[in-house]
């Protein structure tokens, strides 16, 4: 667990779903049913992040219609939900030695402070907590702003996936790091959390080119 006030990085639950699901609509032209997510959190190679904004209460959620057939039709279970503000979302795959980052993204509201750099170095330490070689990632060829981010944590254009994107055709660009257990590239992580803890000390956030705020920063 990560928390940088009044901020908070947990592993994501079931009950963290609908609130992840609503910030992917908010992202993504594309989107995943919530089923999905119900899926990936059993899924033994998934790894899934949220961060929490400890100073806001969590959205209230509309109860279930019922049924015209209700009382004679049993009622669908209701999801279960969470007290927590989620703000922020990041999933993975831990592959054989690589990990892949499937999704990340920000609230509207919450974005340039940071947050996303947050969960991108805590997905590199993961990476790190589980042997894993590299971190790698598709992204769109227009979202500049989150190729930027990545290069600054040293990930190279690798490939591209012509028309990867459904909605609109888009190619993706495929980046990577360097070998990530390497010194020169821990000497790098460690100056960038430090950078990036100072300008949570000091009240700041994401200011410029180097933030991914601007636009949701990866979608698989």
């Amino acid at each position: 667990m990560v928390a940088v006030s009044p901020y908070e990085l947990r592993a994501m639950t079931e009950a963290d779903i609908s609130q992840v699901a609503a910030i992917e609509r908010e992202s993504f032209p594309s989107i995943w049913p919530q089923t999905a997510y119900k899926r990936e959190l059993t899924n033994r190679l998934a790894r899934y992040l949220v961060v929490v904004d400890r100073s806001q209460a969590a959205p209230a959620v509309e109860p279930s219609k019922r049924s015209r057939w209700w009382p004679f039709r049993r009622r669908q279970q209701q999801a279960p939900t969470t007290s927590d503000f989620i703000v922020a979302y990041v999933g993975v795959w831990l592959m054989v030695d690589e990990t892949h980052i499937v999704a990340i993204a920000v609230r509207p509201a919450y974005r340039r402070r940071g947050l996303g750099e947050l969960l991108l170095q805590e997905i590199i330490d993961l990476a790190l907590a589980s042997d894993q070689e590299t971190v790698t990632l598709e992204v769109r060829r227009s979202n500049l702003a989150a190729q930027t981010l990545y290069e600054k944590y040293r990930f190279l254009k690798v490939g591209v996936r012509r028309r990867y994107y459904t909605d609109n055709g888009e190619d993706a660009i495929v980046m990577s790091t360097p070998p990530i257990r390497g010194g020169s590239y821990q000497e790098l992580l460690a100056y960038l959390k430090e950078q990036h803890a100072r300008r949570w000390a000091a009240g700041g956030g994401e200011t410029g080119a180097s933030s991914e705020e601007g636009a949701a920063a990866a979608e698989a």
